[in-house]
Formats: C-alpha cells, sequence, structure tokens
C-alpha cells in the first residue's frame, strides 16, 4: 500500500494554500480576463478586447492567498475529521469537505472577485476606483453580488473535481505501489479540474452576469439578480448557446490551473510535512 504523509496542521494548510493561491491566479490571470469578457453581455470587444488581459490582477493577488488558505484549511480538517469512514464512502467525505471549503473561501473570495470582474470588464479604471464606485452604489453588500451563486457554482464544481482528484491520486498511487509525486497528482488535478470546468460553464456565466450587473442611476434594480432568473433570461434571450460562452478558454484555463494550484499545494504541503517545517503548530 503507499504511504500517507498524514494531515497537515493548520498553519502548513494555511502556508501550503496561499501558496497554491498566488501561483495559480498570478499565472494564469490572462485567461481568466478572456473568460469574463467572453461572458460578458456587451460583448468581448466592447469589453476591452485583448487590450488590458491584466486588468484586476491586483484585486486578484489581494484575495487569492486568503482564499486558497481558506478552501484547504477547511478542506484537510473536514476530511481529516471523516478520514475514518469506509473506503466506499470516501468519495462524498470528499464532496462533503470541498463544500464545506468552498463555502467558507468564498466569504473572503467573492468580494475580490467582483472588484476583479468589473475591472476585466472595464467598468473601472483603477483597483480604487472599483472599490468606491462599488460601495459608493451598492455599499458593503455590493461586493457580496453574486455570494450566492458563486457557492452554488463552486459546490457542483468541487463535488465533481475533488472525488475524480482524490479517486486519480489513490489509483494511481495503488498501480505504482508508493506515494505518488506532486507532479503526478497536478495531472490528475488538471484532469479533475478541466472535467469540472466543462461541465459547470452554465453557472459560471451566470455567476459573472450577476458579478457585473450594478445598479443603475436613480436606484434601478440590477440588470440580472437571482440565479435561475438569470438563467432562464439568457436562454431566452440569446439562446441555450450562451450559457457555454467561454466554454474553451475556462476549460483550458482550469485544467492548466488544476495543474498549478494542486501541484503546488501538494509540493508545498509534502514539504511542509517531510521537513517538519511549521509543525509545531
Amino acid at each position: 500500500m503507499p504511504r500517507e504523509i498524514g494531515t497537515p496542521n493548520m498553519t502548513q494548510c494555511l502556508v501550503a494554500g496561499a501558496s497554491a493561491g498566488m501561483a495559480v491566479d498570478t499565472a494564469l490571470y490572462p485567461l481568466d480576463t478572456i473568460k469574463t469578457r467572453l461572458q460578458a453581455r456587451a460583448g468581448f470587444i466592447a469589453s476591452g478586447g485583448f487590450r488590458g488581459i491584466y486588468s484586476g490582477l491586483s484585486s486578484a493577488i489581494i484575495g487569492s492567498a486568503p482564499g486558497a488558505s481558506m478552501f484547504f484549511l477547511t478542506y484537510e480538517k473536514v476530511k481529516g475529521s471523516l478520514s475514518e469512514l469506509p473506503e466506499r464512502q470516501q468519495p462524498f467525505v470528499h464532496m462533503f469537505a470541498a463544500s464545506a471549503g468552498e463555502v467558507a473561501a468564498c466569504l473572503v473570495r467573492v468580494p475580490t472577485e467582483v472588484v476583479k470582474q468589473r475591472l476585466q470588464a472595464k467598468h473601472h479604471g483603477t483597483l480604487a476606483a472599483a472599490v468606491r464606485g462599488t460601495y459608493a452604489g451598492e455599499g458593503l453588500l455590493g461586493f457580496y453580488r453574486g455570494y450566492l451563486t458563486q457557492v452554488v457554482r463552486e459546490i457542483p464544481f468541487t463535488c465533481i473535481q475533488f472525488p475524480i482528484y482524490e479517486h486519480l491520486k489513490l489509483w494511481y498511487a495503488r498501480r505504482q505501489r508508493r506515494a505518488i509525486h506532486s507532479w503526478e497528482a497536478a495531472v490528475c488535478g488538471s484532469i479533475a479540474g478541466g472535467t469540472a470546468a466543462a461541465v459547470t460553464t452554465p453557472l459560471d456565466v451566470v455567476k459573472t452576469r450577476v458579478m457585473l450587473s450594478t445598479k443603475g442611476a436613480g436606484g434601478q434594480n440590477p440588470e440580472y439578480t437571482g440565479i435561475w432568473s438569470t438563467l432562464t433570461r439568457i436562454t431566452r434571450e440569446e439562446g441555450a448557446r450562451a450559457l457555454f460562452s467561454g466554454i474553451v478558454p475556462r476549460t483550458v484555463w482550469i485544467s492548466i490551473g488544476g495543474f498549478v494550484f494542486l501541484g503546488s499545494y501538494e509540493k508545498v504541503k509534502t514539504v511542509l510535512l517531510e521537513t517538519g517545517l511549521l509543525g509545531h503548530a
């Protein structure tokens, strides 16, 4: 049987998660910008085309480290607490642990995602202007526009991604009769992430439309609000194909992102566990 390296403590989770989050967001930001502009109602060219594809990067960096740290801290602790359950139940454990991780991470991730996407779609010119404009128009709750939509999108995504990811790691480790290397875990993450990304693209389109919606002059309601109403409106006005806008860059981005994100996390986690660094916390 392959050897398990153990469960990281809180500090190790935070450090490994932060490293993974910053690595993937910095490396793959241009693809995320292109995906957001393809999904915007104004269209790709009107939203900026290929110009300024690093718009909003500062907001993404600010949120990436704490968001990823919150996810992996919650994921590892919930998974570890349920590790004694039978193997046949482990896919459900991974679903539950990953879902809990996403709910926690979105508390940090959504405000930065709102600001980032509005910068990407050229609603504002600078990070400061985006923050001021969002607060002036919608108050503090404006930074959590699309929180429920984001959670509803992330939970199906993560319920597909992490059981596949953990299953592939276990299958390959048993096949090789050893613990897998970080780059092998990264390949598993790439396959799992790309599969989940393609399947959940319609939810991502809905999330993008809701986050890009702002209150109009005179306090009119935002153009898009609820999940179901946005989904049905896009289908009715633009056709079902519009729900898969940006599926190629999203799938490519998350496939590569899964490689970088989960590979980085596994590498840093393994180093910390094997060397005992931060093991006292």
